[in-house]
């Protein structure tokens, strides 16, 4: 019997001490932190990428590829630790996302760039739902609040450092710079993984990767976000290269649906998303989450086109808008430990961020840059409270050997929410910016387009943010409050047994 087989055969250990779980959570939140500060470091520095690398056209692709890659494998890192351990998947994540990484720095073109982030995104897919189903595996749904304060701290850290970095490296150093420091951060991240997960308790079930259906939803996606892209500024919408795309698309969506109705085991397991918990919580977390990444990625360019501030300034500017976040989903975090209806805070919480956003749209470019600031951290603690209420209700919901399938299926539809997103804010920018919307930097597109136009055509990038906001506040409002288990074992065994 070879080493692997003898460690899955091997009986579970007993319960972790709070010290053993302390140095389990220590080595993961490292390669968290190496997912979260790529998410806010990029978003700064993109106006500079796009200058220099000469094409703002196909700027917002440097997210969006990373976004599709890292949308696609996500499900089959899930799949892939639930049948060979946490352990071993994460460091392939880590490891893929550091070659990515180095690609990313050398990379002379957009478009080799663009490549690169592809690559990068094949490794980052994993790193946060991977943590998340850790946390899961050790920690039960009622005593997670106890350590939010590690996981907050990675966050924390992104948020404050990530968009501050981005800009001074960008304007100062160069923006390769923000990719080459994930290679002695991946190097500690890879160590102390390695080390600290080896206590891990395992729950494999062999499974199948599926990756036809990871192909056909990369290609449907692409081919979306290509007519997204490209209608109304490289073709007419009414064109026959747009009508291609979407024709594509659709065809590629449809197979992909037979696919996850066909296959022994597809992609997204059907079985999952009929819980109505999971489906509820994802649904309800692709919007909130999906329309906050378009927000990081575009608020900087409103920042810079229409208020006129310079990179480093516009990252220091968007850091109400990343920080809120993590303070609103640490305080839902505490409160859902302690409250039985613990859907209320994020319900109020989206309230208040759809309000904030609704004052964006009526004031697009006549707010102070404070008011501006107020109004982003409004709207971005408002929408932390809902993301730990989601992640720990699907958790909660899931059986044991789907825990890391049913995790990775929520964030799949997180990143695929954000891709669209990005890909929607991208087009009504472009779209009604027109041809100016070729030049090779904010600045002239500024002066071709005019600050007060370009003020009202963000304007509808933030309704249709507002949009996004009202989806997610709906279908949580869905979600059934099931009662979080008190035990990570009686959790899973509960969630079997539903």
């Amino acid at each position: 019997m070879d080493r692997s087989t003898s460690e899955a055969l091997r009986p579970a250990p007993g319960p972790l001490s709070h010290r053993e779980i302390r140095a389990i959570i220590g080595g993961i939140i490292v390669a968290m932190l190496l997912a979260a500060l790529d998410q806010t470091i990029v978003a700064t520095a993109l106006p500079t990428i796009g200058r220099e690398l000469g094409d703002v056209e196909d700027m917002p692709w440097v997210v969006t590829a990373y976004l599709l890659a890292s949308t696609a494998v996500t499900p089959l890192y899930g799949k892939f630790s639930d049948s060979h351990g946490r352990r071993i998947t994460l460091l392939i994540g880590i490891v893929t996302f550091i070659v990515g990484s180095l690609a990313c720095a050398l990379a002379p073109t957009m478009f080799l760039l663009i490549a690169a982030r592809l690559v990068q995104g094949l490794g980052g897919g994993g790193l946060i739902s991977l943590a998340q189903t850790i946390i899961a595996d050790v920690v039960a749904p009622k005593e997670r609040g106890r350590y939010q304060v590690y996981i907050a701290s990675v966050f924390v850290s992104a948020s404050l450092l990530g968009p501050v970095l981005g800009g001074f490296f960008a304007e100062h150093l160069h923006w390769s710079v923000i990719f080459w420091i994930n290679l002695p951060l991946g190097a500690l991240a890879f160590w102390m993984s390695n080390a600290a997960l080896r206590r891990l308790p395992r729950h494999d079930r062999r499974h199948r990767l599926d990756l036809l259906g990871a192909a056909l939803l990369m290609g449907a996606t692409i081919a979306l976000l290509l007519a997204l892209n490209w209608g109304g500024v490289r073709y007419a919408w009414l064109s026959a290269p747009i009508a291609a795309l979407l024709a594509g698309s659709a065809a590629l969506w449809a197979a992909l649906a037979l696919r996850l109705y066909t296959a022994r085991e597809p992609l997204i397991p059907l079985d999952i998303l009929r819980n109505p918990v999971v489906r509820m919580g994802t649904l309800a977390a692709c919007f909130g989450m999906g329309t906050y990444i378009g927000l990081t990625i575009y608020v900087p360019m409103y920042f810079e086109a229409v208020l006129g501030l310079s990179a480093s300034n516009s990252g220091l500017a968007l850091i109400p808008l990343m920080a809120g976040t993590v303070i609103g989903a640490t305080i839902s975090g505490r409160v859902m430990a302690n409250v039985t209806h613990y859907k209320r805070l994020p319900v109020g919480g989206l309230a208040v961020a759809m309000a904030a956003t609704g004052l964006l749209i009526a004031s697009a470019g006549r707010l102070s840059l404070l008011a501006t600031e107020l109004v982003l951290a409004a709207i971005s603690l408002g929408l932390g409270t809902l993301l730990p209420v989601a992640t720990v209700s699907i958790q909660n919901a899931a059986a044991a050997h789907q825990l890391g399938t049913a995790t990775a299926v929520a964030n799949f539809f997180r990143q695929l929410g954000g891709a669209l997103i990005v890909a929607i804010f991208g087009a009504i920018v472009l779209g009604g910016v027109g041809p100016a919307g070729r030049g090779e930097s904010l600045e002239t597109l500024r002066s071709a387009v005019g600050g007060a136009d370009l003020a009202a055509i963000f304007g509808w990038v933030f309704a249709a943010a507002l949009a996004g906001f009202a989806l997610a506040f709906l279908f949580l409002l869905l979600m059934e409050e099931k009662p979080l288990r008190a035990s990570a074992a009686r959790a899973a065994d509960a969630a079997a047994a539903d």
